[in-house]
């Protein structure tokens, strides 16, 4: 079965796309990877409205990537602070390619506003493609073959 034979409801991108291809979703997870937590300080930062806020809020908690952790503070109702699942976290190198992506194609002149280093050595980090043999390095898409998975449909025309 060839690509445009395939059906492509059954796409992994587009299940993906399902539950994070919207802009604000993306940005909700990027800052909760740099430490946002609060609702006040998501649409502070943001600078969206309540309700597409509390909308995606939900929808990544319906998904798994996010988690609500209710909190109080001293004379006030409980709340909650909204923390990455590991579903959520293995976001990380999606969130990274896009930045390195954007670096390149959609960038400041005058660089990138965000630098990603190693904590350890300094070193600058960056996505690449890799194959899981021992003996082999960074791939590029003429590298690789796509066939149909297991989960492969036919396009019903």
């Amino acid at each position: 079965m060839k690509w445009l034979e395939m059906d492509t409801e059954n796409c992994p991108v587009r299940r993906s796309l399902d539950l994070v291809g919207e802009k604000w979703s993306l940005l909700i997870v990027r800052d909760a990877f740099n430490g946002v937590r609060r609702y006040e300080e998501f649409r502070r930062h943001l600078g969206l409205s309540e309700a597409v806020l509390a909308d995606r809020l939900r929808k990544l908690v319906a998904a798994g990537i996010l988690r609500a952790e209710p909190y109080r503070e001293p004379g006030a109702r409980t709340r909650s602070e909204y923390r990455l699942t590991a579903k959520g976290r293995d976001l990380w190198p999606v969130l990274l390619a896009l930045k390195q992506w954007g670096d390149v194609h959609a960038g400041d002149p005058e660089g990138p506003a965000l630098e990603i280093r190693h904590a350890d050595c300094g070193a600058p980090v960056r996505v690449v493609v890799v194959c899981e043999g021992d003996e082999h390095a960074t791939l590029s898409p003429f590298d690789v073959s796509v066939r149909p998975g297991p989960a492969a449909r036919p396009l019903v025309t």
